[in-house]
């Protein structure tokens, strides 16, 4: 715990909770105490090579029209830490770990990519226990590659 703390640059007093969450592909789960404090992040794990998978979520206050903020940071082999824009696998392990907790309900929309200039909406819903994630697709570029 140490060590994401020091990774993620945030205090003892700003982790409400943490939990290995997995769907599939793992990731440390990392319940900050607010949206704010997510975007506020610059982590830098520099100092602790090896690999890493840190999912950041933080409720924004009630009422909003988002409920989470949610950052997704990983690492590969000997790379620097990155931040994945929209992850499907952190958002659905992050609403089983949050609906299982009593921290949220289903269905509720998730913000992803704000810090990097995205805007990802990520829409989870529950049926029959199930947990699923949607969201939207925008085309940037198109073409054919000639092989």
């Amino acid at each position: 715990m140490e060590q994401l703390r020091a990774i993620l640059g945030v205090e003892k007093e700003e982790v409400v909770d943490t939990q290995w969450i997995d769907n599939g592909p793992g990731w440390v789960g990392v319940l900050l105490d607010s949206a704010q404090s997510v975007l506020a992040l610059r982590p830098d794990a520099s100092k602790f090579p090896g690999r890493w998978d840190i999912g950041v979520i933080g409720a924004h206050p009630e009422r909003s029209e988002k409920a989470f903020e949610v950052r997704g940071f990983f690492t590969e082999g000997e790379d620097p830490l990155r931040e994945d824009p929209v992850t499907g696998s952190l958002n659905a392990s992050a609403a089983q770990w949050l609906i299982k907790t009593g921290r949220a309900t289903a269905p509720y929309v998730a913000a992803q990519g704000g810090a990097m200039g995205r805007n990802g909406e990520i829409f989870i819903t529950s049926v029959d226990d199930q947990v699923w994630v949607g969201g939207r697709a925008e085309v940037v570029l198109s073409g054919v590659a000639k092989i």
